[in-house]
């Protein structure tokens, strides 16, 4: 909150800092954040919540964040760029959309068991039972933007003959997130990293060969 004196005109220095100083390391607030939002979901992640987790007053929030929904929008960000940044990474380094998948159920099995934080992908589970549209929708293109990546990387593939010609390449990408986002569940429900590497594994098994 900005004071009375800090809105008149004064005769100092113009460099003097106006309003209070933030009393919280805003780094710090937003990775609790991220947490708080990846065990429970949007939905389930109340305000009240945050705060408490955060370890700042809802007036402190709203003016370093803005609402939950902003602060959502934040942490996904965050998180895509974090810990989540594995899946962009193997399906833009490796050299084939096979090897890219396989890497990425791979890191899956790894990432979506550490202890280190809470199971599974924070932009699946947020989504479960999301009932506010616009974070639903935002949740969605997401996901799809992913199944598209794939896909593209599988048509490239098919075009230069590393899979054969008649390759259904939309199918093969969306059984590829499905099974990515089946692990996300089943790490949450209690799967260990060496059953999700089998299930990754089996997997790749339907993948055509030229």
């Amino acid at each position: 909150m900005v004071s009375t004196e800090d809105t008149q005109v004064k005769s100092g220095p113009a460099s003097r800092p106006r309003g209070r100083p933030r009393s919280f390391d805003r780094s710090t607030a937003l990775e609790r954040a991220v947490m708080a939002f990846w065990e429970h979901g949007y939905e389930a992640t109340s305000v009240s919540d945050l705060t408490r987790t955060m370890g700042i007053g809802a007036p402190s929030l709203y003016a370093a964040f803005g609402d939950k929904r902003s602060l959502f929008e934040e942490v996904v960000r965050v998180y895509g760029g974090t810990y989540g940044s594995f899946a962009q990474r193997a399906l833009e380094e490796e050299p084939t959309a096979r090897a890219a998948v396989q890497r990425l159920l791979r890191e899956a099995a790894v990432e979506f068991t550490d202890p280190a934080h809470p199971y599974g992908c924070l932009v699946i589970h947020a989504a479960t039972n999301c009932t506010t549209p616009e974070v639903e929708g935002a949740l969605r293109l997401q996901r799809n933007a992913n199944i598209a990546a794939m896909e593209n990387r599988i048509r490239t593939d098919i075009a230069t003959g590393e899979l054969p010609p008649d390759t259904d390449a939309a199918a093969l990408a969306r059984h590829a997130a499905a099974v990515f986002q089946g692990m996300s569940q089943q790490a949450r429900d209690g799967a260990n990293r060496g059953e999700l590497e089998a299930l990754a594994e089996i997997a790749m098994a339907i993948w055509p060969r030229t």
